[in-house]
């Protein structure tokens, strides 16, 4: 196909002309329209670009370097020539360079360096639809550049499933311009998954039938590496021999996926079994069959507890049409996908932006080095969530980065200028203080570069392995250690030593130092979550461990990572974060049990007995008791919980300036119980007068004076009864009461000042409802007849008046004649 014959040739005049009225312009173009390849070399030409670059983002490697070299080819050129490409330990430019293809992270650190983007005249964001943190941060900056210092700057978003007002609205209003794309049809079959079957045997047995009734090559989207693996061993050896078998995913050095990119050799047919990173931006020549397990494996950071883990789930409705189309980029093709048709419409319509579901220290850290400390100040496509942001600031306090203010400190200012995730970047910086650097920069990269080293749990095991790897990736990962070393002023000597790693790790992960805690291989983390390691695993019984890698939920997480830590480095290197306290437990026999413990985060390093527990930790241990017990289970009287659902009443009516007295409120933060345990010892002496003294505490006491206004505990019935009024129905407040005691009443009760109306339980003789009403009016002059002719029957010795509102009001029966 040459490049006048692609789609995006007929907007690309408008293109221009959009550019040279306005700094930014939005571009949608359907898979297949030649974006990628044909924007930047059209706008070399542009008037405006004068010698500025074109810088082109891509969101990975493998696309940014196919990029670069379709380009290139086009011009007759060399990669590194007019068009070249930085990546993340790759890179092909020169001083001819005009259009630099770069992954995502790499512009980060371009414009960090440099505000003004010296030199630079447009920035196209191309595939912005997969919003990843750097490229919504890049954007960010970028329009902060154009706005303060740079209003020549061009800035150009592109996709083909972009929501192109949103995108032009964030650019002021920004001219959008379409482009059809190149689409041949593709048919597709819902073939199903039985979830009980293992997914790589379903997906062999889809593709082996594939490759048996179609013609032409094979991309098969898998969750991730394992399983493109396993799917591999299936399949070798059981299709045909002109058929060759190619994984493509992102641990894989560079040689081997441009292999797995490139066509089929003549008179062979091709599967490659690939993760998301085909989804987009690539075309693999002769691909006519999709095969889609209609899953992706994604990382999921859980803020509460700073752990990232991967997660499998569905992938979405634009991300399966994207997957589709990949079948008919040359021509007609066919998709399979292993869920059923009417599962589609379930499927979420987009996936949410990486910001939302990230670690954002390395965010954080970034909009500090730019001179920001509310990421309000930037315009984000998407706001950084607040929680996650507050999380990030205070691991980011933690390393000495960011002061009170949020403002870098001399470390953050150090930590900023290192392209590596803030906790690496202090292990790093702070391993050189001690010429540990280039055991540091290595162990970086393993964590950093997924596979490197192979796949053993432990860290030491990868350390050798890498040394000892001379695949290019890994020459490529060695090269960039040495980097990082020269980075930080250290020196490579090459004698670093693999059993400091432990000790080295926990620099960048103090909160992942770990226990044993009871049985082998059962860990506890500083941070309190715990962790697992197989029996098989030789770091299974190690007392104590640095862990890099977890996944799973924060109870029970796996350790895919780690190193083993002494006793002796973990108090050496943590003295000052090791304190000592008092502990109070209390026994199931009631004793209580006093021991002086030190402790790292929630780890016990050790811990000798007491006789003379200081009051405050016995109050300690005594609420810690009352929280797992519970709000509910405590011995409330039966005024005390009227109390509390007139107040949570008002709060849902009256305003939220009346506290929440409710179980979960109470449960959250039993602080308000404290002042009340003074010199208590035990469970059983929290009495109904102890949490009567401290609910009084809950309400201020100008609302307090008001409760009994608007929400009074008792109704004076005309028999002068005080009948309680129940505020947790669901009906609203309810008044139960016997029906003879109403009479003579001729307004119906209400609280509020008037303003509610009570729902009126009325009762038999027995205490039996009978009616349920909002209008004791009307009910007198209604119901009550029907009522009367009933209950007369059965209850002869009460009065039954034709008319109750001329009787008179009783709580008996009627005399004896």
């Amino acid at each position: 196909m040459t490049s006048s014959s692609l789609p995006i040739e007929a907007i690309l005049p408008d293109l221009l002309t959009a550019l040279e009225q306005n700094t930014n312009a939005v571009l949608v173009a359907e898979p297949g329209a030649g974006k990628t390849t044909r924007v930047p070399l059209a706008l070399l030409d542009a008037p405006w670009r004068e010698d500025g670059k074109i810088i082109v983002l891509e969101p990975r490697r493998l696309a940014a370097r196919a990029a670069a070299r379709r380009m290139a080819h086009t011009l007759g050129e060399s990669v590194g020539e007019t068009v070249g490409y930085r990546v993340r330990m790759d890179s092909k430019v020169s001083a001819k360079t005009r259009i630099e293809v770069v992954t995502e992270g790499v512009f980060t650190r371009m414009i960090l360096d440099d505000p003004e983007l010296s030199g630079v005249a447009a920035v196209l964001f191309d595939e912005y639809h997969e919003r990843s943190m750097d490229g919504d941060l890049g954007l960010a900056l970028a329009l902060d550049v154009q706005e303060a210092l740079r209003d020549d700057l061009r800035i150009v978003p592109m996709s083909a499933t972009l929501d192109a007002a949103e995108v032009s609205k964030l650019l002021d209003d920004a001219p959008i311009l379409k482009s059809e794309g190149r689409q041949y049809p593709v048919e597709t079959h819902y073939i199903g998954r039985d979830p009980r079957g293992r997914l790589e045997d379903q997906i062999a047995r889809a593709v082996r039938s594939a490759l048996a009734e179609e013609t032409g090559s094979v991309l098969v989207f898998l969750p991730g590496q394992g399983e493109i693996k396993r799917t591999q061993s299936l399949l070798e050896g059981r299709v045909g021999t002109d058929v060759d078998i190619a994984p493509l995913y992102g641990a894989l050095d560079s040689k081997a996926q441009d292999l797995a990119v490139r066509p089929a050799k003549a008179g062979r047919r091709k599967v490659v079994l690939t993760t998301a990173i085909a989804q987009t931006s690539l075309t693999i020549e002769g691909v006519r069959i999709v095969i889609d397990s209609g899953l992706s494996r994604v990382p999921r950071y859980d803020p509460q507890t700073g752990l990232t883990r991967l997660e499998t789930v569905k992938v979405s409705r634009a991300t399966a049409e994207q997957r589709k189309g990949r079948a008919g980029r040359v021509e007609p093709g066919i998709c399979y996908r292993l869920w059923e048709e009417a599962q589609t419409k379930a499927l979420p319509a987009a996936e949410k932006p990486e910001i939302l579901e990230s670690d954002l220290s390395g965010l954080v850290l970034d909009v500090a080095n730019w001179g920001v400390a509310d990421p309000a100040q930037l315009r984000f496509m998407t706001p950084p969530p607040a929680a996650a942001w507050s999380e990030a600031k205070e691991l980011l306090e933690e390393l000495d980065a960011l002061d009170a203010d949020g403002g870098l400190t001399k470390a953050g200012r150090d930590l900023a200028g290192l392209p590596l995730h803030p906790r690496l970047g202090h292990m790093l910086v702070q391993s050189a203080q001690e010429d540990q650097a280039e055991l540091a920069s290595l162990i970086a990269v393993i964590i950093g570069e997924h596979g490197l080293g192979g796949r053993s749990t432990d860290l030491r095991d990868r350390l050798r392995r890498l040394m000892q790897d001379q695949s290019q990736r890994g020459k490529e990962a060695r090269a960039q250690a040495k980097r990082w070393v020269k980075l930080v002023g250290g020196q490579s000597s090459h004698r670093a030593n693999f059993e400091d790693a432990g000790d080295i790790l926990s620099l960048a992960y103090p909160d992942r130092i770990a226990q044993q805690r009871g049985a082998r291989g059962s860990f506890r983390l500083a941070n309190g979550r715990g962790a697992q390691l197989e029996e098989s695993e030789a770091l299974y019984a190690e007392k104590f461990l640095s862990i890099a890698e977890v996944t799973g939920t924060a109870t029970r997480a796996r350790i895919l990572l780690a190193a083993p830590l002494s006793f002796k480095e973990l108090e050496a290197r943590f003295a000052s974060h090791i304190r000592e306290k008092e502990h109070v437990q209390f026994m199931p026999d009631g004793v209580i049990k006093a021991v002086r413990q030190r402790v790292l985060g929630k780890l016990v390093l050790d811990e000798k007995k007491i006789s003379d527990p200081d009051l405050e930790a016995i109050t300690d241990a005594l609420l810690e008791q009352i929280a797992r017990k519970g709000a509910a289970r405590l011995p409330w009287s039966k005024d005390q919980l009227r109390y509390r659902g007139r107040v949570n009443y008002l709060r849902e009516t009256a305003g939220k300036e009346w506290p929440d007295l409710g179980d979960k409120a109470l449960d959250a933060d039993f602080s308000w119980l404290r002042p009340f345990l003074a010199g208590k010892t035990a469970l059983s002496q929290v009495d109904a007068s102890t949490l009567g003294d401290a609910l009084s505490t809950l309400v201020p006491w100008e609302l307090s004076t008001e409760l009994d206004n608007l929400a009074p505990s008792h109704f004076v019935v005309p028999t002068g009864s005080r009948i309680p009024i129940d505020y947790d129905g669901e009906q609203g407040p309810m008044l139960s009461v016997r029906v003879q005691e109403l009479f003579g009443l001729a307004q119906h009760p209400s609280i509020c000042g008037g303003k509610i109306q009570l729902v009126l339980q009325l009762l038999s003789p027995a205490q039996r409802p009978i009616q349920i009403t909002k209008d004791l009016p009307g009910f007198w002059q209604g119901s009550w007849a029907d009522v009367k002719a009933d209950m007369k029957g059965q209850y002869p010795k009460h009065p039954w008046p034709d008319n109750p509102l001329d009787a008179e009001a009783t709580r008996r029966a009627k005399p004896r004649k």
